[in-house]
């Protein structure tokens, strides 16, 4: 079976490849939009699926593996940021608190298509306006939901406790891509 992950993030594809698997990245435009009714903790699936239906159906002996990662906080939804002032809002929310990151995948096959997510918390330490300042001028934020990366600097320095996945919150869920693609 050939594997296409449909994702241009470095993380998914080094977490992928380091699980053991050879794929072959593809790239799929579709737009990235949750309609309201949506529940915060159901807005990565959905994302998921949206890139897995924008993609088509897979050819006989192809597996199509789309992610999605949404940050959320006291039921908010907090995507990718724009600019630096929209990063340091959302590192504000973040600092001192517990916040959910879902990551919801989608592996499809020309004959069936199998969505989960999976949720982690996350609780930051206190985070300065000087410590956030220094994040985004050295590791701009702006392809990271809540604007930041658990593998940088601020998740090493500022993250207290995590309940749940690391890789999850890295941006693919491997334990459950490992067992879905080894069943399949």
């Amino acid at each position: 079976m050939k594997i296409l992950l449909a994702s241009q993030s470095p993380r998914r594809k080094e977490l992928l490849s380091q699980l053991g698997f050879e794929f072959e990245v593809v790239k799929i435009d579709c737009e990235e939009i949750v309609p309201d009714h949506i529940k915060v903790g159901d807005s990565a699936a959905y994302l998921s699926e949206l890139k897995a239906a924008a993609f088509g159906v897979p050819e006989k002996g192809e597996i199509l593996l789309t992610a999605d990662t949404v940050v959320a906080i006291d039921n908010q939804f907090l995507g990718k940021p724009d600019h630096e002032d929209e990063a340091r809002e959302m590192l504000r929310l973040l600092s001192g608190k517990v916040h959910q990151v879902y990551t919801g995948i989608t592996i499809k096959t020309c004959d069936k298509s199998i969505t989960e997510t999976d949720m982690a918390e996350v609780e930051f330490d206190t985070i300065t306006d000087t410590e956030i300042d220094y994040y985004i001028r050295q590791y701009h934020p702006f392809d990271k939901a809540g604007s930041y990366g658990i593998q940088e600097w601020l998740g090493m320095a500022k993250i207290k406790r995590i309940n749940g996945s690391f890789y999850t919150i890295m941006g693919l869920p491997t334990h459950l891509v490992y067992k879905i693609l080894k069943e399949i």
